[in-house]
């Protein structure tokens, strides 16, 4: 069982779900005000540190809920020890199936991570008393689904160029998506992972990781910077990198 921290960052019991900064893109987003009442009864947060396991496989959770701040990776282990990451939550992204009893990943907090969440059954009787709220997470479960097929295009069919292009594109989008001035800008990212857990997560080896990074370097698209540290000197070149038609991203 995991311990969670008792301090919440940004969150605190007395908040109103109105003021959250996350809603719009969670699965409360179609939820009117009295509805958020309802919500706001039940929720609870928990906290955890980077690396620090939030559900294992197979484990029976005792609760599901949102990713408020922070990333969260869903990982297979496979026979051999080899990691594989399946998805990866942002805020706004849901963990947990309800109806389901035992989890069918492990959920790691990559960095810092505050959820807002809800224990299973209780969750599971608000759904069907609140329409709306199973509309957001039905449309969440789309996206996940989307997601994974996008996954499984990267995994399967593209370059190790590519692969390591759009794993860098989804951090950099994110930011261009907040400030599209940002485009025509260097972005600096502090990713959550190292260039190892990069090469686990695109079944890449570190050394084809590293050398990806220093190819992008030479052809000034990016600039490394320590273990996790990489500024984008050229946002359209590294999109024009991912070999999509669109932007190259995925994101559950």
């Amino acid at each position: 069982m995991v311990t969670t921290l008792d301090l919440i960052v940004g969150c605190h019991p007395q908040a109103s779900c109105l003021a959250c900064r996350t809603r719009d893109h969670s699965i409360c987003a179609y939820c009117r005000p009295e509805e958020l009442r309802q919500i706001e009864a039940m929720r609870f947060f928990r906290s955890f540190e980077p690396r620090q396991t939030i559900v294992m496989d197979g484990e029976v959770p005792d609760f599901v809920g949102t990713v408020l701040t922070g990333t969260v990776s869903l990982t297979k282990i496979m026979p051999d020890g080899r990691i594989q990451m399946v998805a990866m939550l942002r805020p706004g992204n849901f963990l947990g199936h309800p109806y389901r009893a035992k989890s069918s990943y492990n959920a790691v907090a990559s960095t810092s991570v505050v959820m807002c969440g809800f224990r299973r059954k209780p969750f599971e009787r608000l759904l069907r008393k609140i329409p709306e709220l199973g509309q957001g997470l039905l449309e969440q479960s789309s996206n996940e689904l989307d997601a994974a097929r996008d996954w499984m295009l990267l995994l399967g069919r593209k370059t190790a160029r590519e692969k390591v292009a759009s794993f860098l594109i989804i951090f950099a989008r994110e930011k261009v998506t907040q400030d599209p001035s940002l485009m025509k800008k260097q972005i600096y990212l502090d990713l959550p992972y190292t260039r190892a857990e990069i090469g686990d997560f695109l079944g890449l080896s570190l050394e084809t990781v590293s050398r990806q990074f220093s190819a992008f370097k030479d052809d000034s698209v990016v600039d490394p910077d320590g273990k996790r540290g990489v500024t984008v000197v050229d946002y359209p070149a590294l999109l024009a990198e991912t070999g999509n038609d669109a932007d190259g991203g995925w994101l559950a």
